[in-house]
């Protein structure tokens, strides 16, 4: 392989194993994924959004966000209320339980990569997404559904344990 190649195969391997480390830290401390920690969050900082606002939030499809929000409703942490007179809408509220984990758990909600990225200058974030479409096009085999899945779905924490 080019000495090129290696060092951003490196530094991908770099970001995969920082994210790792950030999701086991979260389990550990919280017993949630990340995504279900960053969801908590989400609706934390927006009592009472729809489903709908928190996929958006999240970019993840609708329903990668109801089954977080079942996960997360078995374990009493959020409530899902239809108060509105169309009774189609639900409404998300954290419990007090979800409230204090929130509030004990470690940062940055999002995870790493999401917040890194979210720092990143506009002309750094546009010659990035440039690089990797390039990078993904030379890629054989590629998981088109994985774009709109949380990153801790796809690297478990547990994964080098």
């Amino acid at each position: 392989m080019r000495e090129k190649s290696l060092e951003a195969l490196k530094q991908f391997r770099q970001i995969v194993s920082s994210a790792q480390q950030h999701f086991r830290k979260i389990e550990d401390q919280c017993g949630l994924s990340g995504a279900q920690l960053w969801a908590l969050r989400e609706v934390a900082g927006r009592p009472g959004q729809r489903v709908s606002d928190l996929a958006k939030a999240m970019s993840v499809h609708l329903s990668t966000a109801s089954n977080l929000l079942d996960k997360l409703s078995k374990r009493k942490l959020v409530l899902r209320e239809r108060n509105d007179p169309d009774q189609r809408i639900v409404r998300l509220f954290l419990t007090e339980e979800g409230l204090r984990v929130v509030a004990n758990a470690p940062g940055p909600a999002r995870g790493v990569l999401p917040e890194a990225l979210n720092r990143l200058p506009d002309e750094a974030l546009d010659d990035l997404n440039r690089s990797l479409s390039v990078l993904l096009d030379a890629i054989e085999v590629r998981d088109e559904k994985a774009a709109m899945q949380p990153l801790s779905a796809l690297i478990p924490s547990d994964l080098s344990r």
